[in-house]
Order: structure tokens, then C-alpha cells, then sequence
């Protein structure tokens, strides 16, 4: 029975994957999620509904468009593999109510952890559309099964602190440290994580950000005046406190 669950799941997550794939493309652009048809990003042509399936489609294709040859990028099966993998990992056990509230509830934030991940990665940006969604998804779940000291701290914690820090750094600087996404998504996570919780998120990812930008830069993959997209940072650290919360309780008592 487990096993049918997560295979189920895992199909219900390659489907995810591929609308994520078309979240991930058009809405930093501000184009239509639903009824434009998807195409070719090289040549323009209407693809056919098989060459829309996930993963499957990447693999009898060779990665390449059926009409003009051009390389498909690999971060299309990859999506959808992980948000398969991620479906098929998170499945319940059995068909209950409280199991289907928990598993809809974490599909729903890695799903768009992902999306804030490919996008701030191509674009810098941390999208308001995303942040307001994971925000009703956080809200809702915390208002039910958190109490209210924790989640209205931990998002009071996790909005203003980063937000102090931007003012101060642009006072002292005259620069913009942290992107107003960023702050944003901050005092989301604060909701769920509490306060304990987001103050580590914040450290964490401030320092795994400081390792990954002097890593690209002894690498030449950057220089030391170009902005870094921060909001992987985050989400890394963040999906680390979410999905193992065992672990990153012990790793967050060595610091606190």
C-alpha cells in the first residue's frame, strides 16, 4: 500500500515538476502560466502534448527539440525529477485527513522553494507572487497547529532584523545589502520556524552565502562588485530546517 502511495505520488510530482518548469520560465517575465500552450524556447514552435511529458519526453527526444534540434537545458527533467522525488518522499502512509493536510503542506512549500530558487538564480529576484502564496500556505498552517506567540514572534523576528540590518548597511554603505524578496521570505519563514528558528536561518544562511560568493570568486565565476543571488542561500537553509528538523536542531544547539 506505501509503496503504490509513493509511486502515485511520485507521478502527481512529475506533473508538479512540469508546471514548475513553466512557473520557473514565464513568471519573472510576466507571461501567461495557463493558456499559452508551451513552445520551443529556441525556434517558437507549439510543442505536441507528448513532447510535454516529464522526463520521458527529455529522454526520447535525446535533450534536444524535436523541430530545430537546439539542446533542451537539463534543468527541465531536473525539476521535475526532484519535485517527483520530493512527492514521492513526503507521501503519506496512509489516506488521512491530518496525513494529507502535512503532505499538501510541505509539497507546497518545496514546490515553491524550488521556483524562488531557479528564478533568483536567473533573475535576482525573489517574486512578490511566490512570497504571497508561501505566505497563505505558512499562515494557514501555523494559525491551526502553531501557537500564536511562536509563529507572530518568529515573523516579526524574521521581517525585522534582516530589515534592520539592510537600514543600517545602507546608512553606513549607501548600498542595498539585502533585496526587499529577501526580507520578505525572511519574515515568512519566521512564522513557521519561530524565533530560535529564523534567527539560525539567518545566520546559516548568511554564512553559507559568504561561503558560496567566495568560493565563485577564488573560482573567477565572479568579481566582488557584481550582486549575488542571495535567496538560494536561504532556501537552502531554510529546506534543511524544514525537512530535517532532527538535524538541524542538533547542528542549531552548537551555536545557541
Amino acid at each position: 500500500m506505501e509503496l503504490f502511495l509513493g509511486i502515485y505520488f511520485f507521478i502527481f510530482g512529475l506533473l508538479i515538476g512540469s508546471f514548475l518548469n513553466v512557473v520557473i520560465l514565464r513568471l519573472p517575465l510576466k507571461k501567461d502560466l495557463i493558456h499559452k500552450r508551451s513552445g520551443c524556447p529556441h525556434c517558437g514552435t507549439q510543442l505536441k502534448w507528448f513532447h510535454n511529458l516529464p522526463v520521458l519526453s527529455f529522454i526520447f527526444l535525446r535533450g534536444k527539440c524535436a523541430f530545430c534540434g537546439e539542446k533542451i537545458s537539463l534543468r527541465y527533467p531536473v525539476v521535475e525529477m526532484l519535485t517527483g522525488l520530493v512527492a514521492f518522499w513526503l507521501a503519506p502512509s496512509e489516506i488521512s485527513t491530518y496525513q494529507l493536510i502535512q503532505f499538501f503542506f510541505y509539497f507546497s512549500v518545496a514546490s515553491i522553494f524550488i521556483c524562488h530558487f531557479m528564478i533568483d538564480l536567473d533573475h535576482h529576484l525573489l517574486l512578490d507572487n511566490l512570497n504571497l502564496i508561501l505566505l497563505i500556505i505558512v499562515l494557514s498552517y501555523a494559525i491551526y497547529f502553531l501557537s500564536l506567540s511562536y509563529w507572530v514572534t518568529g515573523g516579526m523576528l524574521g521581517f525585522c532584523l534582516p530589515l534592520l540590518v539592510t537600514w543600517l548597511f545602507y546608512k553606513l554603505r549607501g548600498q542595498i545589502g539585502l533585496g526587499g524578496g529577501d526580507i520578505k521570505l525572511y519574515g515568512i519563514l519566521g512564522i513557521f520556524l519561530g524565533p530560535m528558528g529564523i534567527i539560525f536561518t539567518i545566520f546559516m544562511s548568511c554564512l553559507v552565502g559568504s561561503i558560496w560568493g567566495l568560493t565563485m570568486i577564488a573560482l573567477n565565476k565572479m568579481t566582488k562588485d557584481r550582486p549575488m543571488a542571495f535567496g538560494p542561500a536561504i532556501l537552502v537553509v531554510a529546506a534543511f530546517q524544514i525537512f530535517f528538523p532532527s538535524y538541524a536542531l542538533i547542528v542549531q544547539s552548537w551555536f545557541f
